[in-house]
């Protein structure tokens, strides 16, 4: 597999522009890696017959899973004019069942130049809204991106 790298400079992007992924079923195997990786084994995740008797009646997956799954999903091109700078007003709105398919919603929200390095530097915000298949919104976060200017050259 080979990954596409395109050159998209802080002018490049446009307020409002948007993109959407194909979908992504969380699987056991993804719940069960998640918590190994990360030592959540809270019972939410991982017990079955504790988390029917609560009220959401079956387990969860973890929200940081969702949310590293979903930047995944926007993450198909490599841009070596940005990086990731952080997350912002990350929000698990509803749970996410072993078997759901999320999709994943992202667009460019706002644009502002870097305080101190303004001729060479922006910062691209993206929200980035990730839904499931009865199109419920299950979380929502804004992707800061650190973003190369043209002018910098």
């Amino acid at each position: 597999m080979t990954m596409q790298t395109t050159e998209r400079w802080f002018e490049d992007y446009e307020v409002g522009e948007s993109r959407l992924s194909t979908g992504r079923t969380i699987t056991e195997t993804d719940v069960v890696m998640h918590a190994g990786q990360t030592g959540d084994f809270f019972p939410h995740h991982m017990d079955a017959e504790w988390a029917a008797t609560q009220p959401i009646g079956a387990r969860i997956a973890h929200g940081t899973l969702i949310m590293s799954v979903a930047v995944g999903m926007t993450a198909g091109d490599i841009n070596p004019c940005s990086m990731s700078y952080g997350y912002d007003r990350v929000r698990f709105i509803k749970p996410v069942f072993i078997g759901d398919t999320i999709t994943v919603t992202a667009e460019i929200t706002e644009k502002a130049d870097h305080a101190k390095r303004p001729d060479a530097f922006g910062y691209v915000h993206e929200r980035v809204t990730v839904t499931n298949q009865r199109h419920e919104t299950v979380l929502v976060l804004t992707h800061v991106y650190l973003v190369n200017k043209r002018a910098a050259l």
